[in-house]
């Protein structure tokens, strides 16, 4: 996948860039408050996921204007599509290849990318939660029939929590226990199948990914924890007396985690913050190798002040050993990218491109 041109106007503090991408590496380089990081979550923003920012469509409008605009030509197997987005006040308009969408979220499985920004620490030193929407969204991207599946699991997981709170002063409520808990089962089971399999493939490249970014100085595994082991929807019936208590449903993939070990070190609680970053930089780019092996083709990579807290070695490995995939590239100082062989720098000032 490659982007040939992106158009922004009126998108937080830009007014009007137009990018001519390389189809490797890009820097966009700036000081801070200039614009790099709202070019790089335009970018996310035509995966059809939701910013990695802020959720609010309103404020991606820039201040004292009615509406923005962010559009990109891209080629997908060959083939030449274009995206346009427009947010308005009280709404937002999806056109792919000219077709109107009823929402960004259909998207998904169209225009591919994975993004890194310093909030993706989280993945690795946060609360389980992080580490799942970080598997759903990566999954949701590639599948966009698990978006569907979550979607349904959550409603169901929602309606048992009702339920559980009265069952013990109403019985009779088993019954519709019983529907609610077959139906967890079986999304929950689909759910679990989909995310081993992607945490599968993705074992196949992190640990060459991290090993490089290491200098060849440390290995890392990649654990998936669930909370039960076979049939569901028995562990389910089993929890009920449990769940009574403090009114939420205690199993199924909705509280499942993965770990990271880095020589066999848990690295949520032994690792350094440098260590933590490199499994969290590690599982985005091998995201992009999972995507190449599954959709033919690698998505565009989106690398968010990727470069402030990394030595030159892993700096230079960011730089020029990511090849053959387009790639987008934030950093305040120009220093980190003199070891760039091949690419180009986007100067960002005040919201346009310093020429």
């Amino acid at each position: 996948m490659k982007i040939n041109n992106i158009n922004i106007k009126n998108f937080r503090n830009i007014s009007d860039i137009s990018i001519l991408p390389d189809e490797n590496m890009n820097i966009i380089c700036g000081e801070n408050a200039q614009g790099k990081t709202n070019i790089i979550e335009a970018i996310w923003l035509f995966s059809g996921a939701k910013s990695f920012r802020n959720n609010k469509d309103t404020v991606f409008i820039k201040f004292g204007e009615k509406n923005s605009l962010i559009e990109c030509n891209f080629e997908f197997n060959g083939v030449s599509n274009e995206i346009k987005i427009k947010f308005e006040e009280n709404k937002k308009i999806v056109f792919l290849n000219g077709e109107k969408l009823s929402s960004t979220a259909c998207l998904a499985g169209n225009f591919g990318a994975v993004i890194f920004s310093p909030s993706d620490l989280s993945i690795v030193k946060d609360s389980p939660s992080v580490r799942r929407k970080f598997l759903d969204v990566s999954i949701g991207q590639l599948y966009p029939q698990y978006i569907n599946f979550l979607n349904s699991y959550t409603k169901a997981i929602i309606q048992r929590n009702k339920i559980i709170k009265d069952y013990k002063f109403d019985s009779t409520l088993s019954v519709m226990l019983d529907v609610f808990e077959e139906e967890i089962s079986n999304l929950g089971e689909k759910i679990i199948k989909y995310r081993k399999k992607y945490i599968s493939i993705l074992e196949k490249y992190v640990p060459d990914i991290y090993l490089g970014l290491s200098d060849g100085k440390e290995n890392i595994k990649i654990k998936y924890i669930s909370n039960f082991q076979d049939n569901l929807e028995e562990k389910l019936k089993e929890s009920r007396k449990i769940d009574m208590l403090s009114g939420i449903t205690s199993i199924g993939p909705h509280r499942d985690d993965i770990e990271f070990f880095i020589n066999d070190i848990n690295a949520k609680t032994f690792g350094s913050q440098g260590q933590q970053r490199s499994v969290a930089l590690s599982l985005k780019l091998a995201g992009a190798e999972v995507s190449k092996e599954i959709l033919g083709e690698y998505p565009v990579c989106l690398l968010d002040d990727v470069m402030s807290e990394l030595d030159p070695k892993r700096q230079n490995y960011i730089l020029n050993h990511i090849k053959n995939w387009q790639v987008f590239l934030s950093c305040c100082d120009p220093a980190n990218t003199n070891g760039l062989n091949k690419g180009k720098i986007f100067n960002i000032y005040k919201g346009g491109i310093k020429i």
